[in-house]
């Protein structure tokens, strides 16, 4: 029976996901903000969950997160799917910060305790939730594009890191198109929207399947493949962004 850990359970894709394994048949440790929402997902299978909250911004989040690893006997499988993200193009300082915060200060303390666990507990599975934004620079959204270009690239670095020590941990990034999860609600109209028990249905073939890197789905990543080819002078004059 794998053992999974999904932080970032109480909505949208983490908690779709979360419903997934469970009727795998999977123990699944579930970890977010929001309590209430958490105790709700362990009542629809108490033998199956167990759930603790963190909030990731928090220094003490890796303890609260080695809690949970106890309770579940262990952990197979890592997925993180905190984040936050808006469109910003007034620049307002509190949304950027806040998204560094969370998806910047946030995925590396929780990535990083993932990865001494596995480091120490003979390997396994760490998967992340990043996104296509992070492909290409998108004015509508400049903390957030950045955050997840980050991700890309911390997950690359460890990546080779774990070949150059020879641990046993595989990873995987996820890339997401726009889904309808409460993260874009309010917050413009999206092109190509997935809805969440699609997006969810894919990346739990791919936990059963690991795959190095994932872009989700296939229009999404048509349209990545030809952002890659766009000149960076080019790129500057396009008008990338939701119509609010």
């Amino acid at each position: 029976m794998k053992r999974i850990v999904i932080v970032g359970a109480t909505s949208g894709i983490g908690l779709e996901t979360a419903r997934l394994c469970i009727r795998a048949g999977w123990r699944v440790g579930a970890a977010g903000r929001r309590q209430e929402a958490l105790d709700a997902l362990r009542a629809e299978a108490p033998a199956q969950v167990e759930v603790e909250a963190l909030d990731v911004n928090r220094d003490d989040a890796p303890e609260h997160l080695a809690r949970l690893i106890e309770r579940l006997g262990g952990m197979d499988i890592y997925l993180h799917s905190s984040g936050i993200g808006s469109r910003n193009t007034d620049l307002r300082p509190d949304i950027e910060i806040a998204t560094l915060r969370t998806n910047g200060e946030g995925f590396v303390r929780m990535v990083t305790a993932a990865f001494g666990y596995f480091r120490g507990n003979g390997g396994g599975h760490l998967a992340v939730i990043s996104s296509i934004a992070g492909t290409r620079g998108l004015g509508s959204a400049p903390a957030y594009s950045a955050t997840k270009r980050m991700q890309n690239t911390y997950i690359d670095a460890l990546a080779q890191l774990s070949r150059m020590e020879g641990y046993n941990i595989r990873f995987t990034d996820i890339r997401p198109g726009f889904v309808a999860t409460p993260l874009l609600a309010g917050d413009g109209n999206y092109p190509m929207l997935m809805p969440t028990e699609k997006v969810a249905a894919r990346i739990m073939r791919i936990l059963r399947r690991p795959r190095r890197r994932v872009v989700i789905d296939r229009r999404y990543a048509v349209m990545v493949f030809f952002w890659k080819l766009i000149p960076q002078w080019l790129w500057e004059r396009l008008k990338v962004r939701t119509k609010g």
